[in-house]
């Protein structure tokens, strides 16, 4: 089939023969690449040119974003608001309503992350095996559920055990939609992406301090304040599961809201990001290689010190506010321009990342200004409202850090079944941090909170140090793997088509035609083949 005329996309995918050639006497490489994911068994199977223009890869993107992205930005918003319920109902009287004491309240904030870290390697292997879209569905009707329940509840008891299964069925929610944005977006795409469905986080603070202000009027002798809080937010959760599960795809190779030749193109524009899309076989060896691989743990610590530090001002951020010297109805509406705050400098900061290709260098950017806050917060006099609040809201540039985070490890990890490893052990060591953060506040703290605020002066400080770390590790795996090119026969500079505009890719690829010195090719061999980016030669990290 003839190819269209100055082509996007190189249509063209080295034989498995081939590949053999320069696979060396190494078996696990070579039986990895001998493996075909989903898609490459779908593109051989269509009778399409696999070229495309770049009018045809935006109007698709479009597509994708308008259906793709709007209903993973409205789960993930459900998913903050829901976990958040317990930080808006803290100010209307649920430690007397139900009887809490001691740490019993921070307990509740506690016990959600206990499930999900739980959760996480079942979520992996779910994620692996099962329909994404189904998938996602399912866990929204499910904690939609379990927090509607939870309005019955009027005893720590009863509430820690509904706090208990909404945070395990939402254990699915924040894996997926890096699943998500792995499977449908080119690594120069996703950092923008991820940045943008972790912004819901601000405006869940919006339209979450809105609600549970009206809400929280209604006046009855028959229900708490919280209790129709919990019941509102629940029930509007599991109608919006079924939305999802009507319009959300399982894949690209399966969305039926895209045409053939659109599948095509959503599927070929992903095969310079050397990922993979999906495979839905779970491989051990990739799960080993999760486990001994260094960047694993980088991932961990550097999300485990920003979730101690979210996971404690998120629980008590209404009551930190409150012991301003705020009503519990102002408290809430001075907690909106936290979320208006957090959602513009997430957006923002990855918009920066995007840009600059330097994600590292934007935690730290943004680690700062929180550590300014936090400090504004220890040390201004409490007769000094406007400072402290300025303080407040200076720390929520702390919600940038954890999207960062997210998009990073996502670039940088290749291997259908290792992807979703790496995500679960990310999440553990947020689900970790957000257990232990928590635990560092008590309401007998305030209304300084000095424990709990020095406590996340000192994480902010040690993402900002991670980042750093992190960033000269990974350009010393970019060195490795050019040095091992090397002894394949390969060229060593290899360009990165993934992390490269749309408008500059097209004269990049006809430079490469008219250059016969060797010295750069472009790659795409293994794109499909379900390897790891350490076993792939040609896998580029992004830092």
């Amino acid at each position: 089939m003839a190819s269209k005329a100055e082509p996007y996309e190189a249509k063209t995918q080295e034989t498995v023969t081939n590949n053999l050639e320069t696979s060396g006497n190494d078996p696990d490489r070579i039986e990895t690449i001998e493996r075909k994911e989903i898609a490459a068994k779908f593109l051989e199977d269509v009778d399409e040119d696999l070229s495309f223009t770049p009018e045809e890869e935006k109007h698709v993107l479009h597509r994708i974003d308008r259906r793709v992205l709007s209903l993973i930005l409205v789960a993930y918003f459900f998913q903050q608001l829901d976990k958040s319920s317990l930080s808006y109902v803290s100010i209307f009287g649920i430690v007397e309503d139900a009887d809490l004491v001691g740490k019993q309240y921070s307990w509740l904030g506690s016990i959600l992350y206990f499930a999900q870290l739980v959760m996480q390697p079942l979520a992996a292997f779910l994620l692996v095996k099962a329909p994404t879209g189904k998938l996602i569905a399912g866990a929204i009707l499910l904690w939609g559920a379990s927090l509607a329940i939870m309005s019955s509840c009027t005893n720590f008891p009863s509430l820690l055990g509904m706090r208990f299964t909404l945070g395990a069925f939402e254990a699915m929610i924040a894996p997926s939609c890096v699943a998500v944005t792995q499977m449908w977006w080119r690594r120069n795409e996703q950092t923008l992406r991820t940045t943008l469905w972790n912004a819901m986080n601000g405006i869940t603070f919006i339209v979450g301090s809105l609600t549970t202000y009206g809400l929280g009027h209604i006046k009855t002798d028959k229900l708490y304040s919280y209790q129709i809080i919990f019941m509102f937010c629940g029930l509007w959760t599991v109608l919006y599961s079924l939305l999802v599960w009507w319009l959300m795809p399982d894949s690209p190779m399966e969305a039926k809201f895209l045409s053939q030749r659109e599948k095509v193109v959503a599927i070929e524009r992903l095969r310079a990001n050397q990922m993979g899309i999906i495979s839905r076989e779970w491989r051990w060896d990739h799960f080993w290689e999760t486990i001994y691989d260094l960047k694993t743990w980088c991932w961990f610590f550097i999300v485990l010190v920003i979730s101690i530090a979210s996971g404690g001002i998120g629980t008590f951020g209404n009551l930190i506010v409150k012991s301003f010297g705020y009503d519990k109805f102002h408290a809430i509406l001075f907690n909106m321009p936290f979320g208006i705050v957090q959602a513009i400098v997430t957006i923002l900061a990855g918009w920066v990342a995007q840009k600059t290709q330097r994600k590292g260098y934007v935690i730290v950017g943004c680690a700062i200004p929180a550590m300014i806050g936090a400090i504004l917060m220890l040390t201004v006099d409490r007769t000094q409202k406007g400072v402290l609040l300025f303080g407040y809201y200076m720390v929520s540039c702390m919600a940038a850090i954890t999207p960062m985070i997210y998009a990073w490890e996502a670039q940088n990890t290749a291997g259908d079944t290792k992807r979703k490893c790496t995500s679960a052990v990310v999440f553990i060591g947020m689900c970790t941090g957000n257990i232990i953060g928590p635990q560092l506040y008590s309401p007998d703290q305030a209304p300084l909170y000095r424990a709990g605020l020095i406590s996340s002066l000192i994480m902010f400080a040690l993402s900002a140090i991670f980042a750093i770390l992190i960033t000269f590790y990974l350009m010393y795996l970019n060195k490795r793997h050019a040095k091992r090119r090397q002894e394949l026969g390969k060229s060593a500079h290899i360009i990165d088509e993934s992390m490269v505009g749309k408008d500059k890719i097209g004269q990049m690829k006809a430079t490469d035609m008219e250059d016969n010195t060797g010295t750069h090719r472009r790659v795409g061999e293994h794109s499909f083949a379900d390897m790891t980016d350490l076993k792939n030669e040609d896998f580029i990290f992004v830092y």
